[in-house]
C-alpha cells in the first residue's frame, strides 16, 4: 500500500464486519497511525460528533465503511432509518473531511444503488438508468449521494474522494442476527439448525430464481485498500468476484456444506429481493483488483467461524 503507511488515516466502522479487515490489512502493510472511531463515542450523523473526530483524529485519509445496513426484512422494516443514518453519515463526513482538507475520502457504496433492472454485469455507466429495487431503494440512494457528492465536490473544492460499489460480502465474522443478516449467514444458521436438530424440512424466502455475486470478505478489504492507495478518479469503481449464482443454487451448496440432506421449501410471498445481480468488475483491474478466494473455500471458511464462535 505504498502512499498509505505515512499517512494518519480514519476507517469509520473500522470495528465492523469489513472495516476490521481493513484495518488488519492497512497494519499489515505498515500504517502506523489508523484512528477507528467507535459509534458509542462518535455519532457519525451528529454533526458536532463529526467534527469532534477530525479534531481528534486530524486525518489526511479517511475510509468512510460505517453504515446501518441489514437484509430484506431488516430494510422493509427500517427504510426512514436506514436513508436518514446512511446519508447523514456520509454528507457530513464527506463536509467536514473537506473543511479539514484531507488529502483522500473513500466512499464505500453498495451494490443496492444500481437500478432495479440493469444489465447483467452490472457497469458503472449504468447506476442512473433507472430506480433502485424497492426493498433496499432507500438504503441504496443515501448511499449513492455519496457518489453525487464526491463528484460535485472534486468539481468545486478539488477533493480527492473515490467512490466503490461493493457486491455482497460474506465470510467469518458476518452478521448471523436472524433480524438482520443477509442471505448467506442466514441460510447457514438455518441449515446448521436443521441438521442438529432433526429437522427434515427448511423453509427459505421466495423464489429462489434471483441470483447474487458473493464477494469474500477479506478480498472486498485488499480492493478498499488498494483503490485507497492507488486509484484518484471520480468514476465510481465496482469491487466483485465476477460470478452470479441462484439463490436456489446457493441453498442447495450451503445445505450441501452444512450436511443438511432434507427438502428445502420455498416462501414465494416473500420477496426475491433484486431479480440479478453480477458485476463488471474490469474497472477496478486498473489498480490492480482480482478477487481471490474461491466460493465454496470461502464458504467452508463462514461455517466453520460460526461452528466455533455462535
Amino acid at each position: 500500500m505504498i502512499g498509505l503507511t505515512e499517512k494518519r488515516i480514519a476507517v469509520t466502522g473500522g470495528a465492523g464486519f469489513l472495516g476490521s479487515r481493513v484495518v488488519e490489512k492497512l497494519r499489515g502493510a505498515g500504517a502506523g497511525e489508523i484512528f477507528v472511531p467507535r459509534s458509542r463515542d462518535y455519532d457519525l450523523t451528529d454533526m458536532a460528533a463529526v467534527k469532534r473526530l477530525y479534531a481528534d483524529a486530524r486525518p489526511q485519509v479517511v475510509i468512510h465503511l460505517a453504515a446501518v445496513v441489514g437484509g430484506i426484512g431488516a430494510n422493509r422494516a427500517n427504510p426512514g432509518k436506514f436513508f436518514y443514518d446512511n446519508l447523514m453519515m456520509g454528507a457530513q463526513l464527506m463536509e467536514e473531511g473537506r473543511r479539514a482538507g484531507v488529502e483522500k475520502f473513500v466512499a464505500v457504496g453498495t451494490i443496492c444503488a444500481y437500478p432495479k433492472f440493469a444489465p447483467v454485469p452490472f457497469k458503472e455507466d449504468d447506476l442512473w438508468n433507472g430506480y433502485p429495487e424497492e426493498t433496499n431503494a432507500p438504503y441504496g440512494l443515501a448511499k449513492k449521494m455519496l457518489l453525487v457528492q464526491a463528484q460535485a465536490y472534486r468539481r468545486q473544492y478539488g477533493t480527492n474522494a473515490i467512490y466503490l460499489l461493493p457486491v455482497n460480502l460474506y465470510g467469518p465474522g458476518d452478521n448471523f442476527n436472524p433480524e438482520s443478516s443477509h442471505v448467506i449467514p442466514a441460510l447457514i444458521k438455518k441449515f446448521i439448525a436443521a441438521a442438529e436438530g432433526g429437522q427434515k424440512e427448511v423453509t427459505v424466502w421466495g423464489t429462489g430464481k434471483a441470483t447474487r455475486e458473493f464477494l469474500y470478505v477479506d478480498d472486498c478489504a485488499q480492493g478498499v485498500c488498494l483503490a485507497a492507495a492507488r486509484y484518484d478518479k471520480p468514476e465510481p469503481v465496482n469491487l466483485g468476484a465476477g460470478f452470479e449464482i441462484t439463490i436456489k443454487d446457493l441453498a442447495g451448496v450451503i445445505a450441501r456444506l452444512t450436511g443438511f440432506s432434507g427438502k428445502v421449501n420455498w416462501d414465494v410471498t416473500k420477496p426475491d429481493g433484486q431479480p440479478r445481480r453480477m458485476l463488471d468488475t474490469s474497472r477496478a483491474a486498473e489498480f490492480g483488483f482480482k478477487a481471490k478466494t474461491h466460493f465454496e473455500e470461502g464458504l467452508k471458511k463462514t461455517i466453520e467461524w460460526y461452528k466455533s464462535n455462535r
